[in-house]
């Protein structure tokens, strides 16, 4: 029999919510709480305190006097507190207000008529039998539409209520204004029925309106409050417990004053106090009371602060918690592992224990373990016995006793050792590689030890990070770990279908060292390199056999590669030639592999390096699998790693000195450019500097100078660049892409250019000037904070101070970026963490509404693509035709034959790609044949699993990025002259949802006979772009004398704008005065003299031309075609205006589109919108995961924010809403309705602890043991 401790386990279907009654609260008490003490002078619990043994006991080894269980197995059990006055809940004071207003202070009834209240319940019953459910605007609007001066039914006259915060309510009635005290207010709830309740949206069988002024209040088991015993021996006391004090107390009181019949003044004064402090308990933020505070003066955390925030119970005790078998510690790097391995300490492998269950084929081993016990390494910490009992082995005196005594069924915890999974992790967890499960290596020293490949996905170095890692204790964590979270399983990142896991930094530099082609090895030194790698196998003939044998480092890096590997790409040195050279590149950049033979090239960074998409080491892994990826880099870095240590690599001071030759350029240069600068300056101060469309002077000149400036920069730098030669040790890492770039190589040898503080040069400071070494005014470079010195020749003071400006800002910026995209991250994962990849192909939220009907519309899998693309069919075809013996090609017919038959297998897109390839690579049928089932084989083995969180992959491939993106950056899209908003604000902007962006723009396409020519384009422009009448006035004034208003005409600007006075006289038709229209002046004469001043001010902005909204417009030529592009935007007009294209025409406002466009193309225009700002920022993300945000964005049929007004709002959960945002409040609404919440998603089923619906927690498996026979008595082993 097991012991009678077993817990029972319960699957929670759902959680319903609702208010609860007195008489519920009273019949569920175990005790009426009546002293406001706790404890007496012997520390014993009073009775009927409220510290109260039968509420629950917080002493060990003591028994609960309800349950009679000890502390461990009693839930805990409530009391109450009989109020001497009713008392309005906090939480619920704008619902009562709502529900006083909408009835009758006489009769109770709702103020509708019969007929209007008939036609409401019509209306709610359409919409639940069309929705199933009711929307809550449905009731709001019903709140919103009664208003009645008298009641319908009994025609008692009503009055206005108001609610003055926290929870006084007062009447207006003739007498005056008159409060309302709970007791009436809750005598009026109770007249409310049940049907007209149901209008209003409640549900009256679990929420009666009067329950929400309480009569009982309940007081919390002592769990919920414990009292903490500090060393001096004093208790202190929890703050709900402090709160339930004052409450008793005053209550006391006000029973006390009210019994001996005092005046009512004394009554009302303690009533509010009740009602304070009544207050206060729910919530200690509430607006419009001061804050309880505690003696120190700190403010009591309440129910309300206990619930909601980071630290509240939502967040911190039940979506996430603290874990046992976890450690931390500081991180380093360790070459000589395998990539899924990870260095343990062997005192952090000592603590942590993993349990292994006894069997005839471990035991002797186990018994060793169990004798060395818990410190001596390798031991064990615990024995459990088959009936449950734990055995501590530290306290077990003779050890080889007990370690005799184990047998089959016992289970040992035993230390960590070689060969274990564990799970590793670092935070900030961006996405799913920044926790994997590597095998334990247990090795000296305090720290963990990682893989240097394994750095990017943690985004992980070695000046100081910590990292956790976690022991699975159970069988089955252990091999879902082993299955679905190992490295090699996570080097495509499915963010973009590419390898995130490569060689890095130093491996990089040394496999460009070790694949030149002035280098060759002797056998002494290949020895060396592949003993390093464990190789075995013959060596390769040797390149050079005289004097002696030589082998070339690209024959020894030929052997890790495949036998059957064939692939070509350009290498990261590659200089872009005009005509490529191919395999005769002087350079060696052209990487040919043929037959698993390097024949030529160097490689780099393009050829192994992370986050590289198409590499050699990406090919690799979708050919030959991720086991083959990951021996490759084991054995690779190894050996490089080794033939770095034997080169050395060293970057010297003397390699960053330049060439007399190159100072002298680069000063010539640097004149040169001082020169125009000075000639800016000259026309800026006469004034004949031509202005940039919609900047002042002073922006034009600044931004003149700032062009300058930067070209100034780059052409030091690229002197620089060209005066060292690739034996140059820094640009050796900067061409081969180890690291830096020759931005760097610039800045340290030549010039460190522009300090700019948010993208101006620097301005502010002293007035007038930036440093008081200047004069006031000075516009020249060194004044504004440009750096001629270079960080070699070291820079002076001054430059120095605007250097540091400079670099505030950029730490600035990383504070400020990382916070904002960390909370869009969260909100992303919060709106999409429910959805799923469904059996039938579709994907769904855990309502089982559908979301996109095929997952980015090819069901293809993002991490299984190849960087995109299904199927690389142009890859595939070049495979084959390698591979192919001479054949006559096959026909186009017998080419169409073969594509028919797996036209329902692919996408069209497939198909055609198909076609076209084949028809190029003249393949022969056999080949063809071939072809047609790779690709349609390749497909498939792409496809998207069933069941797997795609919601969670897109945010994180959205958020993830987003830590890497520029914050501020006003940038000019293509064209100098606007201002855009992009980068991460940006990207906020759009999962926002805002109304407006904050630079709306529009791009204006025009029909064919506008688009050639400048002049066409001009005059669509001058249609859109809004005049009004200030803009073609060169003054308007008031004529004190003629009492009217003079508008002097700017002619050149009329003439711009494309307007004739005939125009300006039909639009100024003033209705309430006389416009006179004159050569070059107006006069508007008001019929009454007193308007004259009202008029003046709304007289500029009267509307004269264009399209409201639109402030300016710029007419561009882009591929070949005028387009016009504006500031600000307004579609729906932009459309009506012949010679508009309104096929191609488009905003960067989403709202505006859904409401011009409809949904689906404000869908399209939110792809759109996201991808170009990743793009924009040189980021790589499938534009699947785009799509999947869009169409979340969209499904219901108008564009929703995702947040909490949005998409996280409206979950159908209540719990996950609650734990979001908004806790408190999300709870009481959900109380008023009775709604219920299915545990259908991911947030509810972790906070109540079940597995969620999920990737492996999709699948049920019910297996069953022989368990049935052992009853009846059969000795069957389970």
């Amino acid at each position: 029999m097991m012991s009678s401790e077993e817990p029972i386990h319960k699957v929670v279907d759902e959680i319903s919510f609702g208010l609860i009654s007195p008489q519920d609260l009273r019949k569920q008490s175990v005790v009426e709480i009546q002293t406001p003490d706790t404890y007496d002078e012997d520390g014993a619990p009073i009775t009927a305190g409220l510290m109260d043994g039968r509420l629950g006991t917080l002493e060990p080894r003591q028994r609960c006097k309800t349950c009679g269980n000890t502390a461990v197995r009693c839930p805990g059990h409530f009391g109450h507190i009989e109020l001497a006055v009713p008392i309005v809940h906090i939480e619920f004071t704008k619902i009562i207000h709502e529900l006083l207003k909408a009835t009758c202070r006489n009769c109770g009834r709702i103020l509708l008529s019969e007929e209007s209240a008939k036609k409401i319940r019509g209306r709610i019953e359409k919409y639940k039998s069309l929705l199933g459910t009711i929307p809550d605007e449905v009731h709001k609007s019903i709140m919103q539409e009664i208003k009645a001066k008298q009641c319908p039914h009994c025609a008692a006259p009503q009055y206005k209520i108001t609610f003055e915060k926290p929870t006084k309510f007062t009447e207006q009635t003739e007498t005056g204004s008159e409060p309302l005290t709970p007791s009436m207010i809750r005598e009026r709830l109770e007249r409310i029925s049940d049907e007209d309740l149901e209008i209003l949206g409640f549900n009256p069988k679990v929420a009666r309106p009067e329950w929400m002024v309480l009569q009982v209040l309940p007081v919390p088991p002592v769990y919920v409050r414990p009292s903490i015993t500090l060393e001096s021996g004093i208790r202190s006391e929890d703050d709900l417990t402090h709160k339930l004090v004052d409450i008793i107390r005053i209550n006391q009181r006000l029973k006390e004053n009210m019994e001996a019949g005092a005046p009512t003044l004394i009554i009302q004064d303690l009533s509010e106090l009740l009602q304070y402090h009544v207050t206060t308990y729910f919530n200690n933020e509430a607006s419009g009371i001061p804050p309880a505070r505690h003696r120190s003066g700190r403010a009591l955390k309440t129910l309300s602060q206990r619930l909601k925030g980071k630290e509240g119970r939502f967040r911190s005790n039940l979506s996430g918690k603290r874990v046992d078998f976890s450690a931390r510690t500081v991180i380093s790097p360790d070459p000589n592992l395998d990539i899924n391995e990870v260095g343990v300490p062997q005192d952090v492998a000592m603590r942590l224990s993993v349990p292994e269950k006894v069997t005839t084929w471990n035991i002797e081993e186990l018994k060793k373990l169990v004798i060395n016990g818990p410190d001596k390494y390798p031991g064990a910490l615990y024995i459990i016995r088959p009936d449950g009992k734990r055995i501590r082995l530290e306290f077990v005196v003779d050890r080889t006793k007990i370690a005799e005594a184990i047998e089959p069924g016992f289970v040992v915890e035993r230390h960590l050792k070689n060969g274990d999974i564990a799970i590793f992790n670092r935070q900030p967890s961006l996405h799913r590689m920044s926790i994997m499960a590597h095998y334990v290596r247990v090795l000296p020293y305090k720290t963990f030890r990682l893989h240097l490949c394994v750095c990017p996905p943690y985004n992980a170095d070695f000046d100081g990070d910590e990292m956790n890692l976690h022991v699975p204790q159970s069988e089955e964590a252990q091999t879902e770990a082993l299955l679905l979270m190992q490295v090699q399983d996570q080097i495509l990142s499915p963010r973009f279908g590419g390898p995130i896991i490569g060689a890095i930094r130093d491996f990089i530099t040394g496999a460009y060292f070790f694949t030149r082609r002035e280098n060759y090895l002797t056998k002494d030194e290949v020895g060396r390199l592949l003993t390093a790698t464990g190789y075995t196998g013959p060596l390769p003939e040797p390149k050079v056999k005289e004097p002696q044998p030589l082998w070339s480092g690209k024959q020894i890096f030929s052997l890790f590669l495949p036998k059957t590997l064939n692939y070509v790409l350009k290498a990261n040195i590659c200089q872009g030639c005009v005509k490529c050279e191919e395999e005769n590149c002087k350079y060696d950049a052209y990487v040919v592999v043929k037959n698993g033979e390097l024949v030529s090239g160097i490689i780099d960074r393009r050829a192994i390096g992370a986050e590289q998409s198409e590499s050699l080491l990406h090919r690799i892994i979708k050919d030959y699998g991720t086991q083959a990826g990951r021996e490759f880099l084991n054995k690779i870095t190894r050996m490089l790693k080794l033939f770095i240590t034997m080169r050395g690599f060293t970057y010297s001071y003397d390699q960053l000195v330049l060439s007399p030759r190159a100072v002298s350029k680069i000063n010539r240069t640097m004149e040169k450019i001082q020169k125009k600068i000075d000639e800016h300056i000259r026309n800026y101060r006469d004034g004949t500097l031509p202005r940039l469309p919609g900047q002042t002077l002073e922006e034009s000149f600044e931004i003149y100078v700032m062009h300058e400036l930067a070209r100034a920069r780059d052409e030091a730098g690229k002197i620089a660049d060209e005066d060292f030669t690739i034996e140059n040790a820094g640009i050796v890492m900067t061409r081969t892409g180890a690291r830096g770039s020759s931005l760097n190589i610039g800045q340290m040898t030549a010039c460190v250019g522009q300090q700019s503080v948010r993208g101006k040069r620097i301005l502010r400071g002293y007035v007038g000037r930036a440093l008081p070494h200047f004069v006031e005014g000075d516009p020249s470079p060194r004044a504004r904070g440009f750096v001629y010195s270079s960080y070699q020749n070291g820079l002076d003071a001054i430059e120095f101070f605007f250097h540091a400006m400079g670099g505030r800002e950029g730490l600035v910026d990383t504070a400020v970026r990382t916070q904002q995209s960390g909370y869009m991250q969260r909100r992303l994962i919060n709106a999409l963490e429910h959805i799923r990849l469904e059996y039938d192909g579709t994907v769904r939220n855990s309502a089982g509404d559908i979301i996109q009907f095929r997952y980015g519309e090819d069901g293809v899998d993002p991490a299984k693509s190849d960087h995109g693309k299904a199927v690389n069919v142009s890859r595939l075809i070049d495979q084959i035709k390698i591979a192919e013996e001479e054949g006559s090609p096959a026909s186009e017919e017998y080419i169409e034959k073969q594509l028919e038959e797996v036209k329902e297998q692919l996408t069209p897109m497939l198909v055609e790609q198909l076609r076209q390839n084949l028809a190029k690579a003249k393949l022969s049928e056999k080949g063809v044949e071939k072809a047609v089932k790779l690709t349609a084989e390749q497909y498939k083995r792409a496809l998207m699993e069933p069941g797997e969180a795609v919601g969670i992959v897109a945010a994180q491939s959205i958020g993830e990025p987003g830590t890497q993106m520029t914050l501020r950056t006003f940038h000019y899209a293509g064209v100098k002259e606007q201002n855009v908003t992009l980068g991460l604000p940006r990207l906020i902007e759009i999962v926002d949802a805002r109304r407006i962006p904050s630079t709306p723009i529009m791009t204006i396409y025009l029909t064919p006979e506008y688009r050639k020519s400048r002049e066409g384009a001009v005059e669509i422009a001058r249609k859109i772009i809004y005049t009004s009448l200030e803009n073609i006035a060169s003054a308007i004034y008031e004529d004190a004398v003629n009492e009217e208003i003079v508008v002097e005409l700017n002619k050149t600007m009329m003439e711009d704008r494309g307007i004739t006075m005939a125009e300006l006289e039909e639009k100024l038709q003033l209705q309430n005065a006389t416009v006179k229209v004159e050569e070059d002046a107006i006069h508007i004469k008001p019929k009454k003299v007193d308007v004259l001043k009202k008029m003046l001010s709304k007289i500029p902005a009267l509307h004269i031309k264009g399209v409201p909204e639109i402030k300016r417009v710029l007419v561009t030529e882009e591929h070949g075609e005028w387009v016009i592009r504006t500031d600000g935007s307004n579609l729906a007009k932009v459309l009506e205006i012949s010679g508009v294209d309104t096929s191609r025409t488009t905003t960067n406002n989403i709202h505006e589109i859904a409401k011009t466009l409809g949904i689906e193309a404000a869908r399209n225009a939110l792809i759109k919108e996201a991808a170009n700002v990743l793009e924009e920022q040189g980021l790589d993300v499938d534009v699947r995961h785009v799509m999947l945000v869009a169409d979340m964005m969209t499904a219901t049929g108008e564009v929703q924010q995702i947040g909490r007004h949005g998409i996280s709002g409206k979950k159908a959960s209540v719990l996950a809403r609650a734990a979001f945002e908004i806790t408190v409040p999300n709870i009481v609404e959900a109380a008023i309705k009775g709604e219920s919440d299915p545990l259908e998603g991911v947030t509810e089923n972790v906070i109540v602890g079940q597995s969620i619906p999920i990737g492996t927690g999709l699948v049920e498996l019910y297996m069953t043991t022989f368990e049935k026979q052992e009853k009846e008595g059969g000795k069957t082993e389970a």
